[in-house]
């Protein structure tokens, strides 16, 4: 399975490269105004979710019970993702995924799958896929820090799902948490101003 991608990085490069991932129904087209919370010189992608829901509309996933998506729906997702990393970065590079909705629970699955691989994620009205993961004891020893934003009239995901993700993310993560007042199912200047402010403390300076 082959992702598109928008704006790949120079497969040269080792530095910690963001990787945006968009919601269901949306295309990579979607995030790139993120673009602007990146550290400056940060190399970033923008990936298409493989399956096709709607003209120009794309999901990493299909959505099923509320919340609780096929775990081999999303192993393949994360393989996909993760094929495009190996494709296109050096084994060296670490990745920053940053995702909404169901590309929220992508980063966290990318993160749960190669917790080494991974920095900083950043999961946007977004949840974490319920079960153990592979990745998920190593998390638990090391707590890496993670981004958790979401609108206080978010109605979109699950409750069932936001209450797994506020029980799994302090136990498996240093997580920032910020919820928005007055915020539904999208993402504001607020949350912007956040994500950037997380990314400047936790991106190593030396990235270019």
């Amino acid at each position: 399975m082959t992702l598109h991608a928008l704006a790949s990085p120079d497969r040269g490069t080792d530095a910690a490269t963001a990787v945006f991932l968009h919601g269901y129904g949306s295309n990579e087209q979607d995030l790139v105004a993120l673009t602007s919370v990146l550290p400056d010189g940060m190399p970033w992608a923008s990936l298409r979710a493989p399956i096709v829901v709607g003209p120009a509309g794309h999901a990493w996933f299909r959505i099923g019970e509320p919340g609780n998506p096929d775990p081999a729906d999303v192993a393949a997702a994360a393989d996909a993702i993760w094929s495009w990393v190996d494709a296109t970065l050096p084994a060296t590079a670490r990745i920053v995924p940053i995702g909404f909705s169901q590309g929220g629970l992508m980063a966290s699955q990318l993160l749960r799958t190669a917790p080494e691989r991974v920095l900083a994620p950043v999961i946007l009205g977004g949840f974490v896929q319920a079960g153990e993961q592979p990745g998920d004891e190593r998390l638990r020893r090391t707590r890496p820090a993670a981004f958790d934003g979401r609108g206080l009239d978010d109605r979109v995901i699950a409750a069932s799902a936001v209450t797994r993700t506020d029980a799994w993310l302090p136990v498996h993560t240093t997580p920032t948490v910020r919820r928005y007042a007055d915020l539904g199912h999208g993402i504001d200047a607020r949350v912007l101003a956040d994500v950037h402010a997380f990314l400047a403390a936790h991106i190593p300076a030396t990235t270019p």
